[in-house]
């Protein structure tokens, strides 16, 4: 396992050794003695986690509602610095999820989560405790990952896919790092304007636009933690301006993009998340 340390702050962080045999998960393991009022950044994946040790995570959100334990959110979460993450000895697999399986995976789109944060037992009843106390049982982290990698491939293959012209928009979207002309992409599927926007936004969980905002801003805040200049990010990845690109940080975290290039929650991703390659490459993780 390898270490991060951030302030007085140290994380275990492991990762699979073989990608998932499902296109469009990833995951990374963690083991966090001390987890103190983590900002979570808004990401374009859905986000599941799956803790297992004798600490809980424990999510809290603007309105003063509390998540714990095991859970899923629908991509944006943490959108405005809503949403904080904190917790003692806390063990848990963390997935992405592509919007695009995402709905065959939980057995509900993530339009349905309408941008909660939803106890996993909440979606999954049973099986939620079951797999907690089977990843809890064993004794690696490879083995962990192996069995959320059945657990995934079986619900994924039961679950019903999303619409062929729904998913390529969305890889569009990504292959173009949220630069894609959003209005010319219905045209390109042979829909009405309304009826991909309508089937976009009931299967993936947001609307075309807004989930290229999303990848956008993705992109460009791991340049920033990657030590890039605002003014070349802003320039290199659509912003009008550095005004802009600062507007868009300040509504999606609720920091300047100073305070978002040390974030922590961006800041692992290059160990946790190492398909990323450099953050100035094509970020297709979550695609």
């Amino acid at each position: 396992m390898q270490t991060f340390a951030h302030g007085a702050a140290t994380w275990g962080v492991e990762c699979p050794r073989r990608p998932s045999p499902v296109a469009g998960v990833t995951m990374a393991g963690f083991r966090v003695p001390d987890l103190d009022a983590l900002r979570i950044v808004p990401h374009p994946a859905v986000t599941l986690l799956l803790e297992f040790g004798d600490g809980t995570p424990v999510l809290d959100c603007a309105t003063g509602r509390q998540q714990r334990g095991s859970l899923v959110a629908g991509p944006g979460l943490g959108t405005g610095g809503a949403v904080r993450a904190r917790g003692v000895d806390v063990e848990c697999v963390q997935v992405r999820l592509s919007p695009v399986i995402a709905r065959a995976v939980l057995g509900t789109s993530p339009a349905d989560l309408d941008g909660a944060v939803v106890p996993l037992d909440d979606l999954w009843g049973r099986e939620a405790s079951r797999i907690r106390e089977r990843l809890a049982d064993v004794s690696s982290w490879q083995e962990r990952f192996a069995l959320t990698d059945l657990l995934l491939a079986r619900r994924y293959e039961a679950g019903p896919p999303v619409d062929p012209e729904v998913a390529w928009a969305w890889h569009r979207i990504v292959a173009g790092h949220g630069l894609a002309r959003i209005d010319g992409l219905a045209d390109e599927v042979g829909w009405s304007r309304k009826r991909l926007w309508s089937r976009f936004r009931s299967q993936l969980g947001l609307p075309p636009k807004r989930a290229a905002k999303l990848v956008r801003f993705d992109h460009a805040a791991h340049r920033l933690v990657a030590g890039e200049g605002a003014a070349r990010v802003a320039a290199d990845t659509g912003y009008a301006d550095q005004s802009h690109l600062h507007r868009d940080v300040r509504a999606l975290t609720g920091a300047t993009p100073a305070t978002v290039a040390g974030e922590p929650f961006l800041a692992v991703d290059d160990m946790a998340w190492p398909t990323r390659g450099k953050a100035a490459a094509p970020q297709t993780h979550y695609s």
